[in-house]
C-alpha cells in the first residue's frame, strides 16, 4: 500500500489532535502527511481553540491517565502548558470519601496526587469559601494547555520534517476503491491517500458519512462563561484547576478573571451536519443556577456578572472513551475521535504508534473504534447514551454502575424466568446479566456466620449476601448460568485449520471434540484476548471470545482465498453454564448419551439431546467446578432453561448470577481479559504460559511466537518470557474486609508513609469458599513470591495481604473431573 517513505496519510482536522498526529507521525518519519482543515489553520473554528484547556490525569481508565500523563509530559517540554496543579473539592460525606478513592487510582496509574483538608484547600486557592468544604484532593502536576499554542507548536515540528497542512478546505467526499481508501475530495480539489485519519471532532459523523460508517459520537453544547474583573485576584496567582464536582463545576484562572464551566445544565444535543463551528449563543437563564452554585463556592463572584459566555460544542461517545483505530470496514480510514485536550498527545502518540509499528504502547482496547455492538450503534442508543454521559461527568460512578437507558435491550431466551425469579440485572455490551436472584433470599438468611461479611456503602452497591449464598450453593450443589452474553463465532472451512494455528497459542489441530483454551497475541507477543476454541468437525470450530474486537481481529486475518468463513453467532444462539457436583447427576437424566466424566471427558464437546432439546455441550469450567457449557439455539433457549430447571429441583439447584459467578473464578484463579491481562501482558507473566504450545525452530507458527522466543531468550528465564512482574494472587488478611479492584499496592508493612506504590489490583472480590477476600494484582516478580506482605490502599486505609500460590481452590482440579 505505501511507498518505500511511507504511506500518504491524510489528517482531516488541523485541531489538537490533528496535529499533534502529524507531529508524532512525521517524528517516526512518515514523511507524506497532508492535513486538512474547513477553517483557517490555527484558529478554528474546532473546539480546539475554545476548549478552557484542563488537562488532568485522574481516571477510573488507565488508559486515559496514561493518555493524560503523556500529553501534560509533552506540552510541557513545548512550553505551552501551565503546571498550576488541579484541585477537587468536597462538600458532601460521599464527595469527601470519593476523593480518596480518586487519590488511590491516581496511585496506581503514578500520578501524584494528595488527600488534602479544608485548610489546605483554601490555602491552595484562597478564594474558596472554606466552611462549605469537607476536603479535598491536590494533583500537582495537573495544569492548563494553551490548545491553540499547542496546536501551532506541533504543527510547526510536523512541517520542517515534511507535512503539508491546508486551511479553508472542507472535506466533501473520501474515496474509496476495492482494496479500501483512496484518498479525500475537497473544495478546493483532491488528495489521495493509503490512509485516512478522521480527526474532526465534533464532525466526525460527518466524515464517517461519507465513507459509509457509523461514528458514535454525540456533540452536546457545554456552558462556559468568563467573569468581569474581580476585585482581590492577583492576576499572577497560578490558581489550580479548581472542580466542583458535587455541583457539577470547574473553575481556572483567567488573569484578574475566573472561567466557570457546568455540565449542570440539561443536555443539549447538536446535530453534526447542522454545525458551522464549535461556539454557540450563550443562555443566560440555562447558567443561571451554577452561577448560584459558583458563588455560594467562592464568595466573590456575588459582587461579579458573566461578561463573555458561549456554550461550546463537545464530543460524549455511548461509553465516555475515545474512538482511535482503524475501521473494520474500510481498510486505511483511521479515527481519532472524541478526545478532549486532555487526552490529545497521548492519543496522538498511541495513532501513530499503530499506523508505524502496527501496536501501540499502551493498551487502547477499551478505546478502539471497533469495541461497539451492533445493536450499539443506532443513532438512537449513541444519542441516549451520549447524552448520559455528558449527565454523569461528575457524578461518583460505582465499577458495576449501569446506565439506566435504553434498557432492556438485549435480552436471553432466559430473561423471563429470570424476572419471576427476581434478578437483579446489570448491564454489559447491550445485555442484560443477572447479578443474583431474589429467590435465593431465603439461602442468604440461612447462611453461616462470616459467610457474608457486611460491607462498606461503596462495596455494598450493587452486592447482595444472596450472591455468597448462590456462590455456595453451586459449590455444595450445582448452579444455572445465564452465559448467553459471552461472545460466539463459527469458524470453517477447508482453511481453518491452518488459519486458527495462525491465529491462536493452542493445540486446535487435536481431534474432533477437543476443546482448547487458547490466545490471541499481538506481533509483540502481548495478550489480545482469550479463547475458547471447540473443534466440532473437521472443519468446522466453534469459538468463545470477549467480543467484537475479536471478530475484528480474526476478519483481518482471513486468508485471501476465502478459504475460512467466520461469522458471530451470538444473537441466534444461547448458553446455560450448569455448574456444581451434582451437574452430573442433574444432566444424566435429560441426556441421550452417558455424560459421566469417563465419556465425557474434561475439555471435550459432544452433540446430545437435553430432553427435546438439540444442544452443544461443552466440558469446561470457569468456576472450578464439575459441568457444561450448554449451548442451543435462540428459539429453544426458554425450552432447555425450563428442563434443566424443573429437573434441578430434586437436587435443590439454584440460577446463580454474575455474582458468584466472579466469586468463584477468582477462587479458581482464572484470568478476565482486559481486567487482569492485556495487550501489555504476555502469557508467561500472567500466568497463562501453559496456553502457549511450543513450536519447532523459532516459534514462527502463530502470530507472536517468534516475539515470545526472542523474549524468552533474551531474559534466559527458565519459567517463560519475563522475570519483571507476575500477576499474582492475593487474600486480605482481614477475614471481613474487602477491596473492589484498581487500587494501589504497597510493599512491607505500609508503616512508612509517602512511598510509591508496587503495583495496582486488577479483579477483587470475595472468596466465599476460602472465606477471604482475594486480589489479583501486578506486582514487581521479586515480591510476587507466596507468603510476601503488602498493603493494599483502600480509600486511604492500607488494608494488609499476602500473596497466594494459586490457585486457592483445588489445586489438584479433582473438583472439575468428578
Amino acid at each position: 500500500m505505501a511507498a518505500e517513505t511511507g504511506p500518504r496519510v491524510v489528517v482531516i482536522g488541523a485541531g489538537i489532535v490533528g496535529c499533534a498526529l502529524a507531529d508524532e507521525l512525521t517524528a517516526r518519519g512518515v514523511r507524506d502527511v497532508t492535513v486538512l482543515d474547513r477553517g483557517p489553520l490555527f484558529a478554528g473554528p474546532g473546539s480546539s481553540y475554545h476548549a478552557p484547556g484542563l488537562v488532568f490525569a485522574t481516571s477510573p481508565a488507565r488508559v486515559l491517565s496514561m493518555f493524560a500523563r503523556y500529553t501534560i509530559d509533552k506540552y510541557r517540554s513545548l512550553g505551552c502548558f501551565a503546571s498550576v496543579g488541579g484541585l477537587e473539592v468536597a462538600t458532601t460525606e460521599e464527595r469527601a470519601a470519593d476523593l480518596y478513592r480518586r487519590a488511590g487510582l491516581a496511585a496506581s496509574w503514578g500520578v501524584a496526587a494528595e488527600p488534602v483538608t479544608a485548610r489546605r484547600c483554601a490555602e491552595l486557592w484562597p478564594p474558596l469559601d472554606r466552611a462549605l468544604l469537607l476536603g479535598g484532593l491536590h494533583t500537582p502536576d495537573d495544569g492548563l494547555a494553551d490548545a491553540a499554542l499547542a496546536c501551532r507548536k506541533q504543527a510547526e515540528s510536523a512541517l520542517r520534517r515534511g507535512a503539508a497542512f491546508h486551511g479553508h478546505h472542507t472535506v466533501t467526499a473520501v474515496e474509496r476503491g476495492p482494496g479500501g481508501v483512496t484518498g479525500v475530495v475537497t473544495d478546493r480539489g483532491s488528495f489521495a491517500a493509503d490512509v485516512v485519519v478522521s480527526a474532526a471532532g465534533f464532525w466526525g459523523p460527518v466524515i464517517g458519512a461519507m465513507a459509509g460508517v457509523t461514528v458514535p459520537l454525540q456533540p452536546l453544547a457545554h456552558q462556559y462563561a468568563r467573569t468581569a474583573p474581580l476585585p482581590g485576584l492577583d492576576r499572577t496567582a497560578r490558581l489550580p484547576i479548581l472542580r466542583h464536582q458535587d455541583r457539577d463545576l470547574y473553575v481556572r484562572q483567567h488573569g484578574d478573571r475566573l472561567g466557570i464551566g457546568s455540565y449542570a445544565h440539561r443536555p443539549m444535543p447538536v446535530d453534526p451536519f447542522d454545525l458551522t463551528a464549535s461556539e454557540l449563543p450563550f443562555s443566560a437563564d440555562e447558567f443561571a443556577p451554577s452561577w448560584r452554585d459558583a458563588a455560594l463556592l467562592v464568595p466573590a463572584l456575588a459582587d461579579s456578572a458573566v461578561e463573555h459566555g458561549f456554550d461550546g460544542v463537545f464530543s460524549f461517545t455511548p461509553d465516555g472513551m475515545p474512538l482511535i483505530g482503524e475501521v473494520a470496514d474500510v481498510p486505511g480510514l483511521w479515527l481519532a475521535e472524541a478526545v478532549w485536550v486532555t487526552h490529545s498527545a497521548g492519543v496522538a502518540r498511541a495513532v501513530a504508534e499503530w499506523l508505524v509499528d502496527g501496536r501501540p504502547s499502551t493498551d487502547v482496547h477499551a478505546c478502539d473504534v471497533n469495541r461497539f455492538h451492533d445493536v450499539q450503534l443506532s443513532p438512537r442508543y449513541i444519542a441516549e447514551r451520549g447524552a448520559r454521559n455528558f449527565v454523569e461527568v461528575y457524578d461518583v460512578i460505582h465499577p458495576l454502575q449501569p446506565m439506566e437507558r435504553p434498557r432492556p435491550l438485549r435480552t436471553s431466551p432466559f430473561h423471563p424466568r429470570h424476572l419471576e425469579l427476581g434478578a437483579y440485572h446489570l448491564e454489559s455490551g447491550g445485555w442484560e446479566r443477572p447479578h443474583w436472584f431474589e429467590a435465593n433470599a431465603p439461602l442468604a438468611d440461612a447462611l453461616p456466620p462470616g459467610a457474608a461479611p457486611a460491607r462498606d456503602p461503596w462495596a455494598a452497591r450493587h452486592w447482595s449476601p444472596i450472591v455468597a449464598a448462590e456462590a455456595l450453593a453451586t459449590r455444595e450443589r450445582v448452579g444455572l448460568f445465564d452465559m448467553t452474553p459471552l461472545t460466539r463465532l463459527d469458524v470453517r472451512g477447508p482453511g481453518a485449520l491452518a488459519f486458527l494455528r495462525r491465529l491462536t497459542t493452542g493445540r486446535v489441530d487435536r481431534r474432533v471434540g477437543a476443546v482448547v483454551y487458547a490466545l490471541l497475541l499481538d506481533h509483540a507477543g502481548g495478550i489480545r484476548s482469550d479463547i475458547t476454541a471447540a473443534r466440532l468437525g473437521d472443519d468446522h470450530w466453534q469459538i468463545g471470545c470477549n467480543g467484537p474486537l475479536d471478530l475484528d481481529w480474526l476478519r483481518r486475518h482471513l486468508p485471501e482465498d476465502g478459504s475460512v468463513a467466520v461469522t458471530d453467532i451470538t444473537a441466534g444462539t444461547c448458553c446455560v453454564g450448569v455448574w456444581g457436583p451434582e451437574a452430573v447427576a442433574l444432566v444424566q437424566p435429560l441426556a441421550d448419551i452417558d455424560v459421566s466424566h469417563a465419556a465425557f471427558r474434561y475439555f471435550t464437546a459432544r452433540r446430545v439431546h437435553i430432553g427435546h432439546v438439540p444442544v452443544t455441550a461443552l466440558r469446561v469450567s470457569y468456576v472450578g467446578e464439575s459441568g457444561w457449557e450448554l449451548y442451543t439455539t435462540a428459539d429453544l433457549g426458554l425450552r432447555l432453561w425450563d428442563t434443566l430447571w424443573e429437573a434441578g429441583r430434586r437436587l435443590g439447584a439454584v440460577a446463580a448470577g454474575r455474582g458468584a459467578f466472579e466469586s468463584l473464578r477468582l477462587e479458581k484463579g482464572y484470568r478476565a481479559w482486559g481486567t487482569d491481562m492485556t495487550a501489555e501482558h504476555d502469557p508467561y507473566e500472567a500466568g497463562l504460559g501453559f496456553a502457549v504450545r511450543r513450536e519447532e525452530g523459532n516459534g514462527e507458527g502463530f502470530i507472536g511466537g517468534r516475539a515470545l522466543s526472542r523474549k524468552r531468550r533474551a531474559l534466559s528465564h527458565p519459567s517463560g518470557a519475563t522475570a519483571e512482574r507476575r500477576l499474582a494472587c492475593l487474600t486480605l488478611d482481614d477475614p471481613t474486609a474487602i477491596v473492589l479492584g484498581d487500587e494501589p499496592v504497597y510493599a512491607g508493612d505500609g508503616a512508612r508513609e509517602g512511598g510509591s506504590p508496587v503495583g495496582y489490583v486488577t479483579s477483587a472480590g470475595y472468596g466465599h469458599t476460602v472465606g477471604r477476600a482475594i486480589a489479583y494484582a501486578w506486582l514487581p516478580a521479586d515480591l510476587a513470591v507466596p507468603g510476601t506482605g503488602v498493603h493494599i490502599a483502600y480509600f486511604g486505609e492500607k488494608v494488609p495481604a499476602t500473596v497466594r500460590a494459586e490457585p486457592l481452590l483445588d489445586p489438584e482440579m479433582a473438583r472439575i473431573r468428578r
